[in-house]
């Protein structure tokens, strides 16, 4: 399974970086209010807090995109790579994700938790990165709600037309 994961990631990543060459380089953003890129994510957003996902402003989404997806992970989770949040079916025109909320007709899928939604750092031990990766889609998937990591790069493969990343770091409260 962890193969599996990895392998999918894998080709997630060499399709955004033919995707972002192929559609002329252009640069989507994605950021936050509630923490800087490479900064410390507020534990109000984690499992210490409230576990809520924090607002995420989403800019200079490509003119072809039909729909967005949203995956947050954790790279660097004892077990390997630990999924917090999938969303996709979100319109291309959504500049704003708010805190604790889910773009309207969006749809969630399983996280590493085993949940749908949104499931806020948790580390072990020591410091993570979460990355909150948006990718652009010429295409709306048909996904049903609750599916896995790999299902959504299977869907997006071939599909991805621009992309963005924010990360942020966390270490949980003793």
């Amino acid at each position: 399974m962890k193969l599996a994961i990895i392998r999918s990631c894998a080709i997630t990543a060499m399709a955004i970086a033919l995707s972002t060459f192929a559609a002329g380089g252009e640069k989507m953003k994605i950021r936050s209010s509630a923490f800087q890129e490479g900064g410390n994510i507020p534990s109000k957003f984690t499992c210490d807090g409230a576990n809520a996902n924090p607002p995420l402003h989403i800019e200079q989404v490509p003119a072809q995109a039909k729909s967005l997806a949203l995956i947050v992970d954790d790279p660097d989770a004892p077990g390997g790579l630990f999924i917090h949040w999938l969303v996709w079916g979100i319109d291309p025109k959504t500049t704003e994700i708010a805190e604790n909320g889910v773009p309207p007709n969006a749809v969630q899928g399983k996280n590493g938790f085993g949940k749908s939604g949104y499931g806020g750092p948790c580390p072990p031990s020591g410091t993570h990165r979460y990355y909150f990766r948006v990718y652009a889609l010429d295409q709306t998937l048909n996904l049903s709600a609750g599916a896995n990591r790999g299902e959504l790069d299977g869907r997006m493969k071939g599909h991805i037309v621009g992309q963005a990343e924010l990360m942020g770091r966390y270490s949980k409260q003793k």
